[in-house]
């Protein structure tokens, strides 16, 4: 069976959501570093509570196969929430798009220019991540996929 799952990646904690045995449960961070009593600096990821332009964001989709049987041809599709700048991915296999329309590695995709010229798409210019997964995913198997933006 194939199956595909839309996600947003709202400024809410978190959201779950199944589609087909297969639930995902997204869940925003705030990267920050805090320094202890003696003055040790240690990277956090903390609740958005509140969040300021230029403050990094984690976003991490976690998967569980709770179906009995495999989940073949899985996608994700994780829409760049408006207030949100893309900043990378963890998974190495995510791709991007910049139109809505076609996904790729970033370094493929371009960019209409206002004279008509196309030019290389960058980070700021990414409105999705997709994850499409290689292999099944198997009956109660779980993981998570990963990326990285900033508040805008």
């Amino acid at each position: 069976m194939k199956y595909a799952a839309f996600l947003i990646a709202a400024t809410l904690p978190s959201v779950a959501f199944a589609q087909n045995g297969v639930t995902l449960k997204n869940e925003v961070f705030v990267a920050r570093t805090i320094t202890d009593a003696q003055g040790n600096k240690k990277n956090t990821l903390q609740e958005p509570t509140t969040v300021l332009p230029g403050e990094p964001l984690v976003i991490i989709i976690s998967y569980t196969n709770a179906g009995t049987k495999p989940a073949t041809g899985f996608v994700i599709n994780n829409p760049i929430p408006k207030a949100v700048s893309y900043t990378g991915g963890e998974q190495p296999w995510a791709t991007v798009t910049v139109d809505g329309k076609t996904f790729g590695a970033l370094s493929t995709l371009k960019v209409p220019k206002g004279d008509g010229t196309m030019r290389p798409a960058t980070v700021s210019d990414v409105s999705a991540v997709r994850w499409k997964f290689a292999q099944p995913i198997a009956a109660g198997a779980s993981g998570r996929v990963m990326f990285y933006g900033t508040v805008k």
